[in-house]
């Protein structure tokens, strides 16, 4: 039934939320150099890496220098990408993951491999079931790239602290999970963007 639900759920976004696509599209391209998409390897269901979409919102080449994303003004954000990522808005090309099964709309956020590979083997349960656009710690760690730009060391802040909580908390929902419980946290995530 959840497979079902993300199918038809993507593909309904997809087809509505084509104009917004197109308008983001030719905001980046007027914006900056470089391609529409940012494409990068994740760590799906199973232990299996799988490439995940979303829009360009940083500068080409801008992830050599580091995974994650510090601050809200990060100099490697383009001026549309600020935008883009305040909103959410980098994040609707994963509709195209659901849409093929790499992901659902709700599950455990996708890490890369660098951070799955720190993962305790209580905590690679979490890679039991599909990651998703959006769950609980996305949520209650939406403000995450200002707490590390408060850290001293960033990385570390990352791995120790908000890791392990979000791990924590996606335990919990690979434990619980339900199509009903699913629908409200999608509901859920939109009030949590529009509050910003």
């Amino acid at each position: 039934m959840k497979r079902l639900f993300d199918i038809v759920a993507s593909g309904c976004g997809l087809v509505i939320l084509c104009p917004i696509f197109i308008i983001i599209a030719i905001w980046i391209k007027l914006d900056s150099f470089g391609p529409i998409f940012y494409k990068q390897i994740r760590v799906g269901k199973n232990n299996e890496d799988f490439g995940l979409f979303k829009f360009r919102s940083m500068r080409v080449g801008a992830d050599k220098a580091g995974l994650i994303t510090i601050g809200g003004r990060d100099p490697r954000v383009t001026r549309s990408g600020y935008y883009i990522r305040k909103y959410k808005l980098d994040e609707l090309p994963q509709l195209i993951n659901v849409f093929i099964g790499d992901m659902s709309l709700v599950g455990p956020r996708p890490e890369v491999r660098k951070y799955v590979n720190l993962y305790t083997p209580e905590q690679m349960k979490v890679l039991n079931v599909r990651p998703g656009i959006t769950d609980l710690a996305s949520i209650r760690y939406r403000n995450e790239n200002e707490l590390l730009e408060k850290s001293e060391d960033p990385n570390k802040f990352y791995v120790e602290v908000i890791m392990q909580d979000k791990l924590k908390i996606n335990l919990e929902y690979v434990n619980e999970h339900s199509l009903w419980y699913d629908i409200k946290l999608i509901f859920r995530t939109f009030v949590a963007i529009i509050k910003g």
